[in-house]
């Protein structure tokens, strides 16, 4: 059975970690450099960068500190955040990246994502998809969730597997820094629908989250970031419960 995995999120904001409740709120989360050492040294399997506000800004990813953070981890490391050519792509694998993470500008031209698919192979295309439950739909957000789309989020990540995506990142809004849990009906219906990964987001305040999102939701990740970096929840421990709990889990010899 494949292992689940725990990715730790770093949201960027102006070169610091933030994060927030529902997208906004933001407070301060520490040096994103020390904390992606922190983490891959405790056995995090892979680690999100998005840098949250490129695209509202209408900039490029902070590429230099990218190059940073790559310099000092020896895991897989995705990164998102006003991505929106192969150009863009190119520059961050080259600064150390080895996924890219692409949501506003894959909605305002969906070839995007058949172009980079089609450049730098599926495994390097994460589709980030940011949803909010609105009169009875579920609804894709964009531009760091601020603004709502016509795309109702279950044709959108099927339509996004179909040109080439090799992977979802499924974030809950409605979920996003409650602490309450996953959105796991959503997530479970999502894995059952794809057969590419999905990572669930949004909500973890506990372990049992986590497998509840691995056993309910179906999920292949589970991602989170305000109980890793205000030391709520480390992962070593995470993975710990995880493996009494029967979630199949790498775990650091």
């Amino acid at each position: 059975m494949l292992t689940k995995r725990i990715i730790p999120c770093l949201d960027i904001k102006d070169g610091r970690t933030v994060k927030g409740v529902n997208f906004v709120g933001l407070r301060d989360a520490g040096d994103p450099v020390e904390l992606a050492a922190t983490y891959a040294a405790e056995g995090a399997d892979e680690l999100v960068f998005l840098d949250i506000t490129a695209t509202v800004e209408k900039r490029k990813t902070l590429v230099e500190l990218v190059r940073r953070v790559a310099a000092e981890i020896n895991i897989p490391f995705t990164v998102g955040g006003g991505i929106s050519s192969i150009e863009d792509v190119s520059a961050l694998l080259n600064a150390g990246a080895d996924k890219i993470s692409i949501n506003s500008s894959a909605v305002k031209r969906p070839d995007l994502i058949n172009e980079l698919a089609l450049e730098f192979g599926s495994q390097c295309v994460v589709v980030a998809i940011d949803t909010r439950f609105v009169e009875g739909e579920h609804i894709v957000h964009v531009r760091g969730g601020r603004t709502p789309t016509e795309l109702r989020t279950i044709p959108w990540v099927k339509e996004v597997e179909q040109r080439g995506a090799g992977e979802i990142l499924l974030t809950s809004m409605d979920h996003d820094g409650t602490k309450a849990g996953f959105a796991n009906e959503l997530t479970s219906e999502i894995s059952k629908a794809l057969s590419i990964p999905v990572i669930a987001s949004g909500g973890a305040g506990q372990m049992n989250h986590f497998v509840d999102t691995f056993t309910d939701g179906n999920a292949d990740a589970a991602l989170a970031a305000s109980i890793f970096h205000f030391k709520e929840i480390s992962v070593p421990d995470l993975k710990s419960f995880l493996k009494e709990n029967n979630i199949p889990v790498r775990v650091e010899k």
